[in-house]
C-alpha cells in the first residue's frame, strides 16, 4: 500500500516540475529576441564590465607594475594556471630585493575563479572584458603577462641617503655603547669585593672583647 502512495506522489512531484518547466519555456518563447551582429557591428557590442575574459597585470601610466613576486595568486590558482618566476637583485643600500622575473598565464586552463586577483596583496592584477581570444593553437594562449621590461631600481635621492647614513650610525653608537657596558659588567664582577674600614674596626671590637 505504502509503494502506491510513494508512486503517487512522485508522479504528481514530477508533474508539477514538468509544469513550471514549460512556464519558462513558453515565457521565453513569446520573449522578443535580440541578435548581436558580430563581427559587423564589433566596434558597438557592449561587454558587461564584469565580464572575465583574460587575467591582465595592471600597469600605470609610466609603464610601472605593483606585482613584488610573492606568489600567492601561483599557489591560491586551483588549476595551475599561473606561473612566477622571481629574481633577487641589490638595492643601492646594499639590501637583496625579490622582483619579477617571468609572469606566465595560461588562458587554456583558467577557470575564471578571481581567487588571484582577491588575494593580491598589491592589487597588481584584474580581469580584462576583452572577449576575442580565440587563436588557433593552444600555445598561444599561453602569455607572459609583464611584457614591458623590467626596470632597474631607481637611483636614491639625497634624503633617503642622509637617512640611511644616520640610521647607520646609530646602529654603530648603539653597538659601541652595547659593547662597552656589557665590558663594564664583566669587570665588575671579576673584582673581589672591597670591606669598608669601619667595618673592620667592628670586627676587631668584637674579636677583643670575646677574648
Amino acid at each position: 500500500m505504502g509503494s502506491v502512495k510513494d508512486y503517487f506522489s512522485s508522479l504528481g512531484a514530477g508533474l508539477a516540475s514538468l509544469v513550471k518547466g514549460m512556464q519558462i519555456t513558453g515565457k521565453e518563447f513569446v520573449t522578443p529576441k535580440i541578435t548581436e551582429k558580430y563581427p559587423e557591428h564589433r566596434d558597438t557590442v557592449k561587454v558587461p564590465d564584469r565580464f572575465r575574459a583574460i587575467l591582465e597585470l595592471k600597469y600605470d601610466e609610466e609603464g610601472n607594475h605593483k606585482c613584488i613576486a610573492c606568489g600567492i595568486c601561483e599557489r591560491n590558482c586551483p588549476n595551475g594556471t599561473i606561473s612566477i618566476t622571481s629574481k633577487m637583485v641589490d638595492t643601492w643600500d646594499g639590501k637583496k630585493k625579490r622582483k619579477l622575473d617571468k609572469y606566465v598565464y595560461d588562458l587554456g586552463s583558467c577557470t575564471f575563479c578571481q581567487l588571484c586577483v582577491t588575494t593580491c596583496p598589491q592589487d597588481a592584477l584584474e580581469f580584462s572584458n576583452d572577449f576575442e581570444q580565440a587563436v588557433f593553437t593552444r600555445e598561444k594562449l599561453v602569455k607572459q603577462l609583464n611584457y614591458l621590461p623590467e626596470k632597474e631600481e631607481p637611483a636614491p635621492t639625497p634624503e633617503q641617503i642622509e637617512k640611511a647614513k644616520a640610521e647607520k650610525e646609530a646602529k654603530i653608537a648603539a653597538a659601541k655603547a652595547a659593547a662597552a657596558a656589557k665590558k663594564a659588567a664583566a669587570a665588575a664582577g671579576e673584582e673581589p669585593a672591597k670591606v669598608p674600614e669601619a667595618s673592620k674596626a667592628d670586627d676587631a671590637t668584637k674579636t677583643n672583647e670575646e677574648k
